[in-house]
């Protein structure tokens, strides 16, 4: 099955974004307005995602974001991979923010 994708840069401003990276890694920063649910927990958490619109889900490099985007889509979502994940989040110069008061960065 294949996973619809999107370039970082692209992503709508007003999106909804899902983060699937680990805690320690969304501490160390994220996008301003993503929502975090770690890929273990997607599956238990599922009912948080909306069903209405388009997810664009996120992780460091792509592979977990592509295994969540396709599960979503499995289950009736609308869901798109960010190609490169937080990696390329940053190489476009999106906005970052930390959770740890220091400046963000891809843990």
């Amino acid at each position: 099955m294949m996973v619809p994708e999107i370039a970082a840069d692209a992503v709508p401003e007003n999106a909804y974004l899902l983060d699937v990276r680990e805690i320690d890694e969304w501490q160390a920063g994220h996008a301003p307005h993503a929502v975090h649910i770690p890929l273990g927990h997607l599956q238990a958490r599922a009912d948080e995602v909306p069903q209405d619109g388009t997810v664009y889900v996120i992780c460091r490099v792509g592979g977990r974001s592509a295994q969540a985007a396709m599960w979503l889509n499995h289950i009736g979502r609308k869901a798109i991979n960010v190609d490169g994940g937080m990696q390329s989040w940053a190489t476009a110069g999106r906005p970052m923010v930390s959770e740890t008061g220091t400046p963000p960065y891809v843990a």
